[in-house]
């Protein structure tokens, strides 16, 4: 039986588990810490739409093994809220795992449409799936030559869609220059709106427009796909675009599990949590990450994003073990909100706000604080007792100086 057990092994999970080990190391207590998941490392996830992602990965045992949390590798299929117990399925068969205290951190999953030919479309919402579109991509030399072999057909133009389309010309461009081949890259970004990014906000979109013509990435807007095949996206205006590769980012939903908690939840399948990140109507049970539905500032809910899932795993295994302890629980806040939309070879842009407030500062500028977060920030130290434990206090953020804009 864990004391306190934590489900996910993604930044939220990763987190929990370092948050409470600190408050239990702080007090000397003999309470137990376990991590249950499938994989034996943290996925950077928010870098999967770069090149190489397979590298993009953290040791769960280098982060967690210093701090005294154990590791299970399984995948949870089901919770019992009343008898307290996780089932999971691993190399060792079915299992069943005990809990005083639960932070269910499973995150989210891309919703794959049903449409003919929807095996066909990649995605960067896994490292599996991540590595799978890398492959494709080097091996597109060596495909037979025709219309469509360097065509990229990005479906979905909201956050993650616009990155891996400024970022797919770059990389199918590494493909085909060796060969004398880049004449032919071209990268299509479909999207059932009228416009692109409504969710980064008015004030971005000119920019992101601007870089997007930079790039030479080709918008289909106000129609949606129908099917695909080897050759060629089609679309529902009766067009057809000839591509070998279709990236499909519209939508993510709250990992299944979810239903599984007696509790309300969103639209998107998140729990509904107090203050301290504690189920309501479960209050053995605490979510963070994208599958809570967490109060942010100024009456908001957070976003399924790893700026709220880190600081909010710090909170949940924080309060998890002050739960068990008798004391004061602390109630969730988080930095103020802000976007770093990357562009590629064209830079990034930077919003601050709820309201998507532009930054108005060069792209280089946002380009380097893109990279300063995908590159470092979220990334948790390693092998380091001590500042593991000291990031894994809730007061401690995530942002770093940054350089200052120029030019």
């Amino acid at each position: 039986m864990s004391d306190i057990l934590i489900v996910g092994g993604g930044f939220a999970g990763t987190w929990a588990a370092a948050g409470a080990a600190r408050l239990l190391r702080a007090h000397d207590a003999a309470t137990t810490v376990t991590l249950l998941a499938p994989g034996p490392d943290l996925v950077i996830r928010p870098r999967l739409y770069e090149a190489d992602p397979a590298a993009y990965r953290v040791p769960l045992d280098r982060v967690l093994g210093p701090i005294g949390v154990q590791r299970v590798a399984a995948a949870a299929t089901g919770i019992d809220t009343g008898r307290r117990t996780v089932t999971a399925e691993g190399a060792d068969g079915r299992t069943e795992h005990r809990y005083e205290r639960l932070v269910l951190a499973t995150g989210s999953a891309l919703v794959r449409p049903r449409l003919p030919g929807a095996e066909l479309l990649h995605d960067v919402d896994t490292m599996a799936a991540a590595v799978a579109l890398e492959e494709h991509l080097q091996a597109l030399p060596e495909a037979p030559e025709g219309p469509g072999r360097f065509t990229a057909v990005v479906v979905g133009a909201g956050f993650t869609g616009v990155e891996i389309a400024a970022e797919l010309v770059g990389r199918l461009r590494a493909a085909a220059a060796p060969h004398g081949l880049a004449d032919e890259v071209e990268v299509v970004l479909v999207e059932r709106d009228e416009v692109v990014g409504r969710g980064l906000g008015a004030p971005a979109r000119p920019v992101i427009e601007r870089a997007l013509d930079g790039l030479g990435v080709v918008r289909r807007l106000g129609v949606t796909v129908e099917r695909v095949d080897q050759r060629a996206v089609h679309l529902s205006d009766g067009s057809t675009v000839p591509a070998r590769t279709a990236v499909w980012t519209a939508g993510v939903r709250a990992d299944g599990l979810t239903g599984q908690i007696p509790a309300a939840r969103d639209e998107l399948g998140r729990l509904a949590v107090d203050e301290w990140l504690r189920v309501r109507g479960v209050p053995e049970v605490y979510a963070a990450g994208d599958t809570a539905a967490a109060p942010a500032e100024d009456g908001h809910t957070v976003t399924q994003s790893c700026q709220h899932a880190t600081p909010q795993g710090k909170y949940a295994g924080h309060n998890a073990a002050a739960d068990l302890l008798g004391l004061d629980r602390e109630p969730f806040t988080t930095d103020p909100y802000v976007t770093c939309l990357d562009l590629g070879g064209a830079g990034a842009v930077l919003t601050s706000g709820w309201d998507r407030a532009l930054r108005e500062v060069p792209a280089a500028y946002a380009k380097a604080r893109k990279r300063a977060i995908n590159e470092t920030w979220i990334y948790p130290p390693v092998d380091d007792a001590e500042e593991i434990l000291r990031r894994a206090d809730f007061r401690v953020g995530q942002r770093r100086p940054a350089p200052e804009p120029t030019g």
